[in-house]
């Protein structure tokens, strides 16, 4: 089960105890946020690509989606999402669950500044039913991002 394998990685870093899993799904960032009972944009977004035959992830803030001239000037391709087979054989979780914490060897997380606004953040923990309140500092280490990129815009 990978949200198994995110706890696990998350008690490398003492933050498994965190973790919250629902009655009710929390698959979306609309659904994560009703069973928090937070803003859509306190949800950290994890969205998966394939840039260069290598899967990417780039966590953004719930109410962000991804901006194509800024991804395209950031890692020089058009954005092309992972169909929900080729994340969950590539990222290592099924669609409604992904997040940065238990993922497979060679994915490549990429923070969005959209989430630089806010001091606590939710991202999903390996299923479609759990979230893990951390401030945005612990993300970025429990993340182990290679760098925050600028790829985002509101969706209006």
């Amino acid at each position: 089960m990978s949200s198994e394998k995110a706890l696990k990685h998350l008690e490398k870093f003492g933050l498994a105890n965190r973790v919250r899993f629902f009655e009710v799904s929390s698959a979306t960032v609309e659904l994560a946020a009703r069973a928090l009972g937070c803003e859509p944009a306190h949800i950290a977004k994890s969205l998966t690509f394939m840039v260069n035959d290598k899967p990417v992830m780039i966590i953004t803030s719930g109410d962000v989606k991804i901006d194509n001239t800024k991804y395209k000037a950031r890692f020089g391709t058009k954005a092309k999402m992972l169909t929900a087979e080729q994340v969950s054989e590539l990222i290592g979780h099924e669609v409604g669950g992904v997040c940065p914490f238990g993922i497979n060897e060679g994915v490549e997380v990429y923070l969005d500044t959209s989430l630089k606004r806010f001091e606590r953040v939710f991202p999903a923990c390996g299923s479609a039913n759990s979230a893990v309140d951390m401030s945005v500092g612990e993300l970025e280490k429990c993340s182990e991002c290679i760098e925050w990129v600028n790829v985002g815009k509101p969706i209006v």
